[in-house]
């Protein structure tokens, strides 16, 4: 059985960086070693969420409230189902 690799991203007001993490973690998809990208956004205001959006259905996401950065992640450990489970800042 081949490894799937879930990526947690926990993001809050990065819109200036997101782009380039996620475009990044693409690679992987398409190179079949990631399973899933999921962004586990803290509330954005500065268009991350926007950014997000564009993504249709080609990334898991949500953006809510939480309670810093390993909150964030925990978040996303629940939504995964990959066999692994990694995170990656942004």
């Amino acid at each position: 059985m081949r490894a799937s690799i879930s990526i947690v991203i926990p993001t809050l007001n990065s819109q200036t960086t997101i782009r380039k993490t996620l475009v990044s973690l693409f690679e992987g998809i398409e190179a079949g070693i990631v399973r899933e990208l999921i962004v586990v956004d803290g509330g954005s205001k500065d268009g991350t969420v926007e950014f997000l959006k564009s993504f249709g259905d080609k990334i898991k996401w949500i953006s809510e409230q939480d309670k810093g950065q390993a909150d964030a992640i925990n978040k996303g450990i629940k939504l995964s189902s990959g066999n692994w489970i990694t995170w990656q800042n942004c």
